[in-house]
């Protein structure tokens, strides 16, 4: 099992030149950003924990990845979502699926702030909460590790004025590398907008001073929707690189970098989200309503 030092391709994207800091070739049922995330969680043992409890949308790769991680220490999972649609119930595939699988236990809880619910009546000492999507401290331990590879590299390969992009959900991963790197991150937010990201960064850091650049966009996104730009965009890079990116983060990902000033600079590493088990729906989904 391979869950770091991914390797960087160099290919071409709109005619440019990029490196991908491929974290979807770690091991296939832990990679991309949530393995980099729960790594510390892997590595320690807690002889005391017998359950680990989070929260997020049905679908989610933090579900499968917590998934994964439960079984690898033989721990229960319970998942927390407000909603599992009835097609998802009877027709269970990608994340949900994998998950169920892994033997995780999907807790559907409609009109309750899941947090809120979980911390007031769920936690234990044998409980291990990690917040939604990985937003917590520890996921440091990880990020630091893939910034020592991203610096290694840079060092061997004599890159200078080196950008780093990828895009944000709660930020963590692009502020954890911030602060561990001598470069520039840059980021997009793809949940909530640029003001909710600068929130995600205060949580986790108060020093500004290592918070990522955010890229602005002037059409809002909302996260989870289907916008047609975005599986072709999505699709355009697979045809032009030969790698397949996540289908939620990785388009918005690249349509921010593409149309900033950033993309006109010599050097861009941009960070593979994994995330692929999701494309399946995703795919679905887009096929149902564009084409």
């Amino acid at each position: 099992m391979i869950y770091k030092n991914s390797p960087i391709t160099k290919t071409k994207f709109r005619n440019r030149t990029i490196y991908i800091k491929r974290d979807d070739l770690l091991d296939e049922k832990f990679s991309g950003n949530k393995a980099r995330k729960f790594y510390y969680f892997l590595e320690n043992d807690f002889p005391n924990i017998k359950k680990i409890i989070s929260y997020g949308s049905a679908q989610a790769n933090s579900l499968y990845s917590l998934s994964v991680l439960a079984k690898l220490k033989d721990l229960e999972l319970d998942f927390y979502v407000n909603h599992i649609s009835s097609f998802l119930k009877q027709n269970p595939k990608g994340n949900y699926k994998a998950s169920l699988e892994n033997g995780a236990n999907i807790i559907e809880k409609p009109d309750y702030d899941l947090q809120e619910y979980i911390e007031k009546f769920l936690l234990d000492d044998k409980t291990l909460f990690i917040e939604e999507g990985g937003r917590v401290k520890e996921a440091e331990f990880g990020i630091k590790i893939l910034a020592d590879e991203i610096k290694l590299w840079a060092k061997e390969n004599d890159i200078k004025n080196l950008k780093i992009m990828l895009p944000s959900g709660t930020g963590t991963t692009a502020l954890f590398l911030q602060k561990n790197l001598p470069f520039e991150v840059l980021t997009v937010s793809c949940v909530g907008g640029s003001e909710y990201l600068k929130k995600q960064f205060f949580h986790l850091s108060k020093n500004d001073c290592s918070h990522p650049k955010i890229l602005e966009m002037q059409k809002k996104y909302h996260f989870g929707k289907l916008y047609k730009e975005f599986y072709e965009v999505w699709n355009e890079i697979k045809t032009e690189t030969n790698i397949e990116f996540d289908l939620l983060y990785d388009p918005l990902g690249f349509f921010a970098l593409a149309n900033s000033s950033y993309f006109e600079e010599e050097n861009i590493l941009y960070i593979h989200q994994g995330g692929l088990l999701g494309n399946e729906t995703m795919i679905e989904r887009y096929k149902r309503k564009y084409f």
